[in-house]
């Protein structure tokens, strides 16, 4: 089955209202050229907040039923499409998540996953803000939908095989990856190289080991501090599908706001598994010390 499907790599342009707007213009753009499936990096109708910690940020927060959430799900109702979305979700008082959204053609939340890994790093003070996702709540589960069973995990996740792996043994049918990732300014260009490349090798990894496409959807542009303690982060695009076997099928520039639009052959993940039978040879018997923190 031909899945065919857009990647919105998008810039945060002034406010909500206005990067919101032109989020649904680049989903309108997708449903004209035939997409079924429209992927939206994470967190996409604000800034990138997590650079400072600040208690009046936790106001950006929204409900699984908000503004942005019914935003997208009458797009997708209205252009008959699958969109995987991001906001910053307010589940109750004094708890909040980073939180993907999927709507499957119609204003109705198909299913919705927290993210699993909560970074702590200069710049990225995502444990300030975000708890993480509960285990079964909904976990490392696929969300089915009418385009096959996604399963959807968020940036610093993408880093773990063993949400990959989880996502795989539970039958998706892809992986993708909402992201907010960039350098800070001073870093040097090699060591800037290597930050990318390592991030498009481990999941293009993901994809091998589960024989699995993966969709990796990167935010783009320059966003400052506003408390002034970094230089920023510059955002480093990216965005990118691979096939199962980790073979790139689409691959985006470095700092270009874009649509982009690929096409994936979900029935190949069988012919792959066919050939590369990991999933046969592993030896659950003798992963048990894989759910302890350090073997020591």
């Amino acid at each position: 089955m031909a899945l065919t499907l857009a990647l919105v790599q998008q810039a945060f342009i002034d406010d909500r209202h206005t990067t919101l707007e032109r989020t649904g213009q680049h989903i309108r753009a997708a449903a004209a050229q035939g997409a079924e499936l429209v992927c939206l990096q994470e967190l996409h109708a604000g800034p990138y907040f997590c650079q400072h910690q600040s208690a009046e940020l936790f106001d950006l927060a929204e409900p699984l039923d908000g503004p942005t959430a019914q935003f997208l799900g009458q797009l997708a109702a209205e252009l008959n499409l699958v969109i995987v979305g991001s906001i910053f979700e307010r589940r109750a008082k004094g708890l909040y998540h980073n939180t993907a959204l999927v709507f499957d053609r119609s204003t109705e939340l198909a299913g919705f996953y927290r993210k699993m890994h909560i970074p702590d790093d200069p710049g990225f003070y995502e444990k300030y803000y975000f708890t993480p996702g509960d285990a079964d709540q909904p976990g490392f589960e696929p969300i089915e939908t009418s385009v096959g069973k996604l399963g959807v995990l968020v940036c610093w996740d993408q880093w773990y095989p063993e949400a990959a792996r989880l996502m795989a043994l539970a039958d998706a049918d892809v992986l993708i990856y909402p992201t907010a990732i960039g350098w800070e300014p001073p870093e040097d260009d090699a060591e800037k190289q290597r930050q990318r490349d390592a991030w498009m090798l481990v999941q293009r990894g993901h994809a091998v080991a589960n024989n699995l496409p993966v969709i990796a959807i990167n935010r783009v542009g320059h966003e400052v501090d506003p408390s002034g303690v970094t230089d920023g982060i510059d955002f480093w695009g990216n965005s990118f599908v691979c096939g199962p076997q980790g073979e790139l099928l689409l691959h985006a520039e470095h700092q270009q706001e874009t649509v982009l639009m690929t096409e994936i052959d979900l029935q190949r993940c069988e012919q792959v598994r066919r050939i590369w039978p990991y999933l046969r040879d592993r030896r659950v018997d003798a992963y048990q010390d894989v759910t302890r923190r350090f073997r020591d």
